[in-house]
C-alpha cells in the first residue's frame, strides 16, 4: 500500500484555511461598529485572494480543501459589501 498521501500530506491547504479563518474574523467584525471597519476590510480582502488562490490550488491538484477556499473567499466578500454599505448609508448625504 504505497499511497503518496498516508504518510503525509503533501497537500498545501494553508491558503484555504487561512482563507476560512480571516472570512470568519471579517465576518464577525463587520457587525461591530466604528472599530470593526479596521478589522473587516484587511481581513476580507486576505479572505477573498486567499480563497481565490486556495481554489486555484485545488483546481491544480495540490490542494484539498476547496470548500474552506470557497467559504473563507465568500465570507469575506459578503464582509467587504455589509462594509460598503453601511459606509454608502452613513455617509450619504
Amino acid at each position: 500500500m504505497t499511497d503518496e498521501h498516508a504518510a503525509g500530506s503533501p497537500y498545501r491547504n494553508g491558503v484555504g484555511s487561512t482563507a476560512l479563518v480571516a472570512g470568519i474574523a471579517a465576518a464577525v467584525f463587520a457587525f461591530v461598529p466604528f472599530i470593526g471597519d479596521f478589522v473587516t476590510v484587511p481581513a476580507g480582502l486576505i479572505a477573498v485572494v486567499c480563497g481565490w488562490i486556495g481554489l486555484n490550488r485545488v483546481d491544480k491538484g495540490i490542494a484539498s480543501n476547496q470548500r474552506d477556499a470557497v467559504i473563507g473567499g465568500g465570507l469575506g466578500l459578503a464582509a467587504l459589501f455589509v462594509v460598503f454599505l453601511v459606509f454608502a448609508a452613513t455617509s450619504a448625504a
